[in-house]
């Protein structure tokens, strides 16, 4: 009977022990998916076959300046195609605050574009860059622009944060950026070609800071609002621009 009773008991023992097991499994999964359920998810912003989800800025048809090619966008406007100087800044349709923007660039010799955010599209404001901070996109060797000090060449926070290393691309080959923006934490970055290049502040003092040490000191609504479109720039040279691959992850 002792033996019994014995065996009775370590049964029991052994089967409350496992339990709990059991049940830190189940909590253990359950967590995990709620994790996954609350990561952010990638939005395709151009899947390389049709303008859905962007315009020109100011309104005009995006088709006079854009063209569609090998699943790319590409501005390439001749001097003789632009009437009195014509820009053609391209928007998304939707704002945005707190994200993380992967795009695929590529420029020829001698091209200056630009990438901005926090984009506020205003007839008061004629141009993307009056409201929205640019991570410069430059031909580093034929633009002129990039002799105006490393805080104006490609990776840039134009104006403000030089690239700490230079990992761009040739010319006629694709980079890629992934652009960083949360006003939660004040965090913002670019990395390049897999190479974390710029790190910046983007609210608060520090962030004043940097502007009021720029050429945007002055400039009343740069850099002023947390939430507003992404902007890719034409500079108004008669060169050519690509993106592909935009994607974007809000946070």
């Amino acid at each position: 009977m002792k033996k019994i009773a014995l065996l009775t008991i370590l049964i029991v023992a052994f089967a409350c022990k496992d339990k709990p097991k059991e049940n830190s499994k189940e909590v253990e999964e359950t967590s995990e998916t709620k994790m996954q359920e609350e990561k952010p998810e990638w939005t395709v912003l151009f899947d390389g076959s049709s303008w859905d989800g962007w315009h020109i800025y100011s309104g005009r048809d995006i088709e006079e300046a854009w063209s569609l090619e090998d699943g790319a966008m590409l501005l390439n406007k001749t001097s003789e195609q632009r009437k009195g100087g014509e820009r053609f800044n391209i928007v998304t349709d939707k704002e945005y605050t707190n994200f993380v923007l992967s795009v695929e660039w590529m420029v020829s010799s001698g091209a200056n574009s630009g990438i901005m955010w926090g984009v506020v599209e205003d007839d008061k404001y004629p141009e993307p860059y009056t409201t929205g901070p640019e991570i410069q996109v430059l031909d580093n060797i034929d633009h002129p622009d990039a002799k105006n000090g490393t805080s104006h060449q490609a990776g840039a926070l134009y104006d403000m944060v030089s690239p700490s290393q230079n990992v761009v691309k040739p010319v006629g080959e694709w980079n890629h950026y992934l652009i960083s923006i949360n006003h939660e934490t004040n965090e913002g970055s670019v990395v390049l070609n897999g190479v974390k290049i710029v790190e910046f502040p983007v609210n608060g003092e520090a962030w004043d800071a940097m502007v009021a040490n720029s050429k945007f000191a002055t400039w009343e609504a740069f850099g002023k609002f947390k939430t507003g479109k992404i902007a890719f720039q034409d500079h108004g040279e008669p060169i050519v621009i690509g993106y592909r691959n935009i994607k974007i992850k809000e946070l």
